[in-house]
């Protein structure tokens, strides 16, 4: 089979790899598709730490080919989608209720220290599959697992139904959030710097969500919430939510660190949240609302595998060409400046995306 794999920073590569092998509980599925996450896109830039050799991906659907032994919830032939936030259900974390903090996950992270699903095949334990509904189509599919990163942050949020939200960041999961919150009823302001997504959020979100540039929103008015999409250090944004507002903290950077004006933090009561990874609950909810919300309007390309290349440069990654890690470490540091030509890009498998 194809995969795309994780060579070494600013140098993934296309291999053949052995359909892998399964055992009891486990499942073997034939990818659709994969979105390509922002976790991708930092891996390659050296943002985020991953094993050599790994093959990438992690937000998947796909159709079932064979099970396991004692494999009861699906049968070759489901549709499904892949729940990539694996739990042992045994450690405290796990035990306390909170299985996004597993203490196990530790070389068990799809498409980090695991293998990914950037691939024509992929195994995944049975309970972590979701049968895909009827109504949802692959292409619609792929975008379940973010919207449970969505969905896990905006509940965090505890969000008031007249709070005005601010949203930094209008990649796939700021796209995500605007989506959700509007059609919630909230009132939601999109900022970003990058012009091409500005022009993307305009035309592919309701018009009842604003999309201005990060300038433009600085003086557009006081939020009660702002989600932080971005990794930007959350003091800098401190001072622009209203008093007793909620700062949502949701991009992540691995190097990133926060300077904190703490009495601003304290006399203005702001609430400081980080959100963490989604509850299985979070992604059983996604697979039920991806039913009724247009998921795949915010997918502007889908590839196959061949051209994981021309998908990455959409995103602002230009992988290097064979040659030295070096080589490719250099590339990754020019295109992480570069601009962004599309929102959700999905790599397909040959057949593409049926129904």
């Amino acid at each position: 089979m194809k995969a795309v794999v994780f060579e070494d920073v600013g140098l993934p590569g296309i291999h053949d790899r052995a359909v892998p092998s399964f055992g009891a509980g486990e499942v073997l599925v034939r990818v659709a598709a994969t979105g390509i996450c922002g976790t991708d896109r930092a891996i390659l830039l050296g943002e985020f730490p991953a094993r050599r050799g790994v093959v990438l991906g992690h937000e998947a659907v796909g159709a079932v080919t064979a099970v396991g032994a004692g494999t009861r919830s699906v049968a070759p032939g489901d549709r499904v989608v892949i729940n990539p936030t694996y739990h042992c259900d045994r450690c405290r974390p796990c035990r306390r209720g909170m299985p996004a903090h597993c203490g196990a996950k530790e070389g068990r992270e799809i498409g980090v220290d695991r293998d990914g699903t950037m691939a024509e095949y992929a195994v995944v334990p049975e309970r972590f599959l979701h049968r895909l509904p009827a109504s949802v189509s692959y292409r619609r599919g792929a975008l379940v697992e973010p919207l449970a990163c969505v969905l896990n942050n905006l509940a965090a949020a505890r969000l008031r139904w007249d709070d005005q939200v601010l949203v930094l960041g209008a990649g796939p999961i700021g796209a995500l959030c605007a989506l959700v919150l509007a059609r919630r009823g909230a009132r939601v302001t999109l900022a970003e710097r990058d012009q091409g997504r500005i022009a993307l959020a305009r035309l592919l979100l309701p018009r009842t969500v604003r999309v201005l540039a990060a300038e433009e929103a600085a003086g557009a008015g006081t939020p009660d919430a702002v989600i932080d999409t971005t990794g930007s250090l959350p003091g800098d944004v401190l001072g622009a939510v209203a008093p007793g507002g909620t700062v949502v903290v949701m991009g992540e950077k691995e190097a990133g660190v926060a300077t904190l004006p703490l009495r601003a933090l304290v006399t203005r009561g702001i609430r400081l949240v980080g959100a963490g990874p989604y509850r299985p609950a979070d992604f059983e909810l996604a697979v039920d609302l991806a039913q009724d919300l247009p998921l795949e309007g915010l997918v502007t390309h889908v590839l196959p595998l061949e051209r994981y290349a021309e998908a990455l440069a959409m995103l602002a990654v230009a992988p290097a060409g064979p040659g030295r890690a070096e080589a490719g470490r250099s590339s990754a540091r020019r295109s992480s400046t570069a601009g962004y030509s599309a929102m959700k890009v999905l790599l397909a498998t040959d057949e593409g995306l049926a129904p």
